[in-house]
């Protein structure tokens, strides 16, 4: 079992901690809408194509489910409080490196160093909140920690489109300094320090079979449909991921101490959550991408409009953390995570008919839905990861949930980049109307496949998750309403 370094947090610690890891959280969804919404002034300075961009985000989350894997082994043995906070310190050297980038190359490997540093953010930061609160007080915590976190999404589509239209570009990386800084005092005086009493080495092995496997298997998605390879080239990289991440799987079964847990996936709450997961947030992942493409160039508004068009999702999703524990509660995670996955679905392939002659209420009424059901498919999946995992597992568990999460994402968006190439040629990309006919059909299958994910839940029981979601409890209640009376 884990043992911290110091005393129990006190209750003050605990209240104030869910506003500690949200720091870290509002400072990755701020740089990633600011970022967003800044994709095509930076592809007209850097002299390339908007469509070409989604290396520039693709490459953080990459980066992200490459460095994932080894913070929970880090947290164990360096300690929470010293890892969450190099992990800010790097984050924000990451992002005032970016600013400085004078290629979309260098960009890119700028965001690499950043990504490095949110690797470690938020499962650290999970990992945190989980050995801290009870079960029954942990989707509570986590839905708290969503609402300062979600902020950024709120002022980030906005403050880009302000800086665009004012400012430079590299401003939209420059505003991570002072939350960073803010970030690093906080955490160094107040964060839990939690850590193992002994550990075992690192797998370096096994992170050099993951890592190289996943990071060839999102280069492959990434140049595929840009003619950049041969298709023979295209294959032959595939065949070495497969066999890199092959080789891991042999890897995990045969060492004692591998770097991903994958004895967890036995836990069937675990497994739907991880694997639903990562097939919802295919879906999901490539939408940021997609909404100022769609608005910009296809639809002509401007950076600021654009922020305005993707705010009424963030509103939304602040709006319903509030009523997370107790819709969990009514309804429980199998019920909650079988029908929202679908409605999601259905949202996602709604923006298919946003078009020229859309109006514009219409396109607000769409965001909010999503956001509403968005927020309550990230919060079921969040928690119910912990439900069946004990105190030494929490940090395995953190580790692998964070890796899926990063890892969907950033396919998400080679995805949709690669579905928008193949309906958009080339010589089409500024064209309007063939860039809003590629979006489209991007939003058609990823809202299909957010659909068909919804049977990976269905393998949930009615009971599964109760220790989080008090689902029994509220059952008890309800049958039993003079026992809540003593």
């Amino acid at each position: 079992m884990s043992a911290p370094s110091s005393d129990l947090p006190s209750d003050s610690i605990k209240r104030l901690l869910p506003w500690l890891v949200a720091v870290a959280f509002f400072m990755q969804s701020l740089d990633t809408t600011i970022l967003n919404t800044a994709v095509p002034a930076i592809a007209r300075a850097m002299d390339v194509t908007p469509l070409n961009m989604k290396a520039v985000l693709a490459s953080y989350t990459l980066s992200l489910a490459v460095f994932i894997p080894i913070s929970g082994w880090m947290a164990d043995r360096f300690g929470t409080r010293r890892v969450f906070a190099s992990a800010i310190g790097l984050f924000t050297f990451g992002s005032i490196l970016c600013g400085l980038a004078t290629s979309i190359e260098m960009l890119v490997a700028c965001r690499v160093i950043q990504g490095a540093g949110g690797a470690m953010m938020m499962p650290v930061g999970r990992m945190t909140l989980a050995r801290t609160f009870d079960k029954a007080d942990l989707v509570k915590a986590m839905s708290f920690v969503a609402i300062p976190s979600l902020v950024g999404p709120m002022i980030g589509p906005v403050a880009g489109g302000l800086i665009v239209a004012y400012l430079h570009w590299s401003i939209v990386f420059f505003v991570n300094i002072p939350v960073g800084l803010l970030g690093l005092y906080f955490v160094q005086r107040y964060l839990p320090d939690y850590r193992e009493t002994q550990t075992h080495p690192l797998d370096v092995l096994g992170l050099v079979l993951f890592g190289g496997g996943i990071a060839l298997l999102s280069y492959v998605l990434e140049v595929f449909g840009e003619n950049t390879l041969d298709l023979w080239e295209i294959f032959a990289l595939l065949g070495v991921a497969v066999v890199l991440l092959a080789g891991y799987g042999i890897r995990a079964s045969l060492t004692a101490f591998p770097l991903l847990n994958l004895g967890l996936f036995k836990l069937r709450t675990f497994r739907a959550s991880v694997s639903g997961g990562f097939f919802t947030r295919l879906g999901l992942g490539g939408i940021p991408f997609l909404f100022p493409l769609l608005y910009q160039i296809g639809l002509g508004f401007s950076p600021i409009q654009s922020g305005l068009l993707v705010l009424p999702q963030a509103i939304a999703s602040i709006g319903l953390k509030t009523f997370m524990p107790a819709i969990l509660a009514r309804l429980g995670y199998r019920n909650v995570l079988v029908g929202n996955t679908i409605v999601v679905g259905l949202m996602i392939m709604s923006f298919a008919t946003v078009g020229a002659h859309t109006p514009i209420w219409l396109i607000v009424m769409q965001a909010f839905i999503l956001g509403f059901f968005t927020s309550m498919q990230y919060t079921s999946m969040n928690t119910l990861v912990y439900a069946d995992v004990n105190a030494s597992q929490t940090s395995g568990a953190s580790t692998i949930a964070a890796t899926g999460q990063q890892l969907a994402i950033s396919f998400g968006v080679a995805g949709a980049g690669l579905i928008a190439a193949i309906f958009v040629p080339p010589s089409m990309h500024s064209h309007p109307d063939a860039l809003i006919h590629g979006v489209q059909q991007s939003f058609l299958a990823l809202g299909i496949l957010t659909v068909v994910s919804s049977v990976v839940f269905m393998e949930l029981r009615k009971d599964d998750g109760e220790s989080i979601s008090q689902h029994d409890s509220q059952k008890h209640r309800a049958a039993h309403p003079e026992s809540a009376e003593h």
